[in-house]
């Protein structure tokens, strides 16, 4: 990885070009299938560009996740390398991305951000308080709703600091999932994201979590996280009218089918520890035909 890093001064063929965009296709479809559903309703250069960025924030994450040795240093060679324009790109997610980057003109403050985020799971396992937890979401989740935003565009009249908010309660409402979904395979990694003034409350303890306990403390304890994740849900949801028309079916299944793990917590007796929620292929398409009614009937209001 790290010679791939390396600039290029040289002009990107076509060729390239294409084969980068197919790689972060290919990455997206096997890494999130929800995703990769959700962003097939997107119009083609949109669509292209959103797995574009998908496939960066998943090589993000991979140095901190898959590459323990040397992750501190690879990581801020990748963040330098994120700032190069495509022409000086070799690796072809960063070919991909820095195209899409220019392209719909990204903000570099929320890379900067959604690579501080991933560089906190190298020195930080625990949580002490919901809002540490929730600036954690913010940068490794919230960043991406706020570029996507750029890609999937707003309409001409909506308030773009109402929309950031709404996409930053989204983002962390996602990333909250995921910390529910995922108790059991982070705790192998030695990280507990679930704040630690949580847990006091319900009497459930770092132990607990290691011996992979569920009883009512732990129920209890999901719940109330589920709660705080469906809040945000509601409350992000108004974003969706103020998105470009041919975005929205996308966001809002993306958003309504990654809700749909909180429901299946529930129906596993909230095991996270040995069974993964998930929704198969059927489930999408059977929740499908409301969740397009859902955005016909938002309009513009």
């Amino acid at each position: 990885m790290l010679d791939s890093l390396r600039p290029s001064r040289s002009e990107p063929a076509p060729s390239n070009l294409q084969h980068a965009f197919r790689l972060c296709d290919r990455i997206t479809r096997e890494h999130s299938k929800s995703f990769f559903f959700s962003t097939a309703f997107l119009p083609s250069a949109k669509r292209r560009a959103i797995r574009a960025f998908y496939a960066f924030c998943r090589r993000t994450d991979d140095i901190v996740d898959v590459m323990p040795l040397r992750s501190a240093e690879t990581l801020a060679q990748w963040r330098a390398a994120a700032q190069r324009p495509a022409n000086e790109q070799t690796d072809p997610v960063l070919l991909a991305w820095a195209t899409v980057r220019q392209q719909f003109d990204v903000p570099q403050r929320y890379i900067e951000e959604l690579v501080d985020g991933c560089e906190m799971d190298l020195t930080i396992n625990r949580y002490a308080t919901w809002e540490q937890l929730r600036r954690y979401c913010y940068c490794v989740a919230s960043t991406v709703g706020l570029i996507s935003m750029h890609i999937i565009g707003l309409r001409p009249d909506a308030s773009r600091e109402r929309a950031m908010a709404l996409a930053e309660d989204l983002g962390v409402a996602l990333q909250l999932t995921n910390i529910l979904r995922d108790v059991g395979e982070d705790i192998g990694r030695g990280r507990i994201y679930l704040p630690q003034e949580d847990l006091a409350r319900f009497h459930y303890s770092d132990d607990d979590v290691r011996h992979g306990v569920i009883d009512g403390r732990f129920r209890a304890l999901l719940r109330f996280e589920m709660d705080r994740a469906d809040a945000l849900y509601d409350r992000s949801c108004s974003g969706i009218p103020l998105l470009s028309s041919d975005g929205r079916l996308a966001v809002s299944a993306a958003a309504t089918l990654y809700r749909g793990i909180l429901g299946k917590i529930h129906l596993n007796d909230y095991d996270v520890y040995n069974r993964r929620a998930y929704l198969s292929q059927t489930e999408k398409m059977q929740r499908l035909p409301g969740i397009y009614l859902n955005v016909m009937r938002m309009g513009d209001g």
